[in-house]
Order: C-alpha cells, then structure tokens, then sequence
C-alpha cells in the first residue's frame, strides 16, 4: 500500500515513514465497468487513486444527460480540492472498465498533517501541478479548435507507430463528451481526417497514417 502511495502526485514528495500512518487509514475499492464509486452530493471522506482501470467524472443533468469532465487513468488521483475544502462531491464518478482503486481516508491524512505541518508544503507541490494541468484544459477548450482537441487526443492515445492501429477501450460519446464534442461534430472530424489520409477509424480501432499531416492540421 505504501509503494502505491509514494506513486501518487499528491505524496510524490514524502518520505516512507510519512507515508505509513496514511498507508494505514487507506483502503482498496474493486468497482466493475458501469459501478457508481460515488454520486453528486455525496460526502467527500478522502480522495481516490486510480490502480488500474479506468474512471470517468460527469456532471449529470436533470433530463439525464451527461457531460464527462475527466477521464482518471492508472496512477491519477481525484477529489483532493473537495477533501480539504470539507465540500460535498460535485460530480458522479462511474468506473469504465473493472478498476481498483485506492481511498485514502481523510482523517488518517489530516491526523498525520497535524503532527507534521511540514508535509503540507510537500504535497502543495502535488496540487499545483494539478491546477496546472487543469488550466491546460482549459486553455484547449477556449483557443483550440474542436479538431485540433480531437488530434491532441488522439496523439498522446498513440503509441508512435505510423501505420500500426490501437484501441480507444471506451467509446466515442465518452471522448467527445471529454474533449467538450458533440457525438455528430465529433463523427464529422473523424470523416474530414479519414477523408484526408491522416487517420484511418475501424470501430474503436484507429491508425495514425500521416502524423506529420495529423500534427499541422488546423481544421
């Protein structure tokens, strides 16, 4: 437990012994694709850390639809911000695939803050890279093109081979809903790049034809 701990972010920082007493008041969750680990509105009691698997947070309207706001792979955690702001969750997290994950507790966390304040100034290193990151997204959904989002996803999803396919496991309403798309927008960027020879889409199947191609286009 405490070798997963020292992978997080948040306690990158941290030396072992710091790590054990929140070792110890952290707990395994195995959710299976389409399992609610928590809702809008319920209690924020610690963060979670994703092992392997993969997590999906939405914003669920009143009508039903959902807006996915990220998607949270192995090593990534979330609900940090909320923890220590003593807030409710504001949106609904649902597992994508079988996935196990960590809950570090708060209260083992905040005990082991008060006896050492200066791990506080640690682990603000964790989320600052993390507002970062966010102000990232942000900056692509405002100045970015809806094409331009799509190739930038698509590439860091690419493992470097021209001509060799790989898979997207979750499907294309759940990554246009992430890269802020809707599903016929998104269908029409994949025509217009197909279209061009740069990618090639079979299913959740993709190739990266023209990289260099995929790279300079401005849509």
């Amino acid at each position: 437990m405490r070798d997963l701990l020292s992978q997080v972010p948040l306690f990158n920082e941290l030396q072992p012994q710091d790590l054990d007493p929140i070792a110890r008041g952290t707990s395994e969750i195995s959710a299976v694709r389409g399992d609610i680990i928590f809702r809008r509105g319920d209690p924020c009691l610690g963060f979670h850390v994703v092992v392997y698997g993969q997590v999906k947070l939405v914003f669920v309207s009143t009508s039903g639809v959902e807006r996915v706001v990220r998607l949270i792979g192995p090593g990534d955690g979330f609900g940090e911000a909320l923890m220590f702001m003593g807030k409710d969750y504001i949106v609904t997290a649902e597992a994508l695939r079988d996935t196990l994950l960590l809950h570090v507790g708060r209260d083992a966390l905040f005990d082991q803050l008060d006896r050492n304040p200066g791990m506080a100034r640690k682990m603000l290193a964790g989320l600052s890279q993390r507002l970062y990151t966010l102000m990232g997204d942000v900056e692509a959904y405002t100045l970015h093109t809806g094409a331009q989002r799509l190739i930038t996803y698509l590439l860091r999803e690419w493992r470097g081979e021209a001509g060799e396919p790989f898979r997207i496991e979750i499907s294309k309403a759940v990554v246009a809903s992430r890269l802020n798309l809707t599903p016929e927008h998104f269908s029409r960027i994949l025509r217009e790049l197909s279209g061009r020879g740069l990618i090639r889409v079979r299913g959740r199947e993709y190739t990266i034809l023209d990289p260099d191609g995929l790279r300079g286009y401005k849509g």
